[in-house]
């Protein structure tokens, strides 16, 4: 077991870089910790399905890199590090090394939690619309749906059967069936 966390009200980047290895995922909103355990099964599951079909489609139309692993993304700041299920690298960043390097995130992709609902739904949110991330989708196994933010939107749109993604470029659009995505 390692060391505890301190408890305090702001925290930077390096702070929590620093934070022992205990199994949960720390990041942080504008100096805020966010602390949450490890992921269930269905999310995992769902996680995994995305990444797979966009990774297929972003291979296929080079459209990015996809990446459904813990990352550090900071967007070059000290008091925000995030860790998304799953996010686009854009093509203009894919010559860099270092998660802290990188600027253009055009899609992100949080599969909710009841541990992570509220963080996902409005901290993270909140950051993802600042540093400008394309789209970001809040997918919702629960009841089955995602809510498609943009960068000025100040609510979401609400998809139930499927998602479309059409990056610069491209010469067809992602499509993602719901249904298919949900099931169990």
């Amino acid at each position: 077991m390692g060391m505890p966390v301190p408890v305090q009200a702001y925290y930077t980047v390096d702070e929590v870089l620093a934070f022992p290895d205990d199994g949960n995922r720390y990041e942080l909103v504008y100096g805020k910790l966010l602390v949450s355990p490890s992921p269930v099964l269905r999310h995992q599951r769902i996680v995994m399905r995305l990444v797979r079909r966009m990774a297929d489609y972003c291979d296929k139309e080079a459209a990015g890199e996809v990446f459904g692993t813990a990352a550090d993304l900071t967007w070059g700041r000290d008091d925000i590090l995030t860790q998304p299920d799953v996010f686009v690298v854009g093509p203009e960043d894919a010559h860099l090394r270092e998660w802290s390097a990188l600027r253009h995130i055009p899609l992100v992709a949080e599969v909710l939690s009841p541990s992570t609902k509220g963080h996902d739904r409005f901290d993270k949110r909140r950051v993802y619309q600042d540093v400008r991330v394309g789209l970001y989708w809040i997918v919702d196994g629960e009841e089955n749906q995602v809510e498609v933010w943009t960068p000025d939107a100040h609510f979401p749109l609400i998809e139930r059967e499927q998602l479309v993604w059409k990056p610069a470029g491209a010469t067809a659009p992602l499509t993602i069936d719901l249904p298919a995505l949900f099931a169990v």
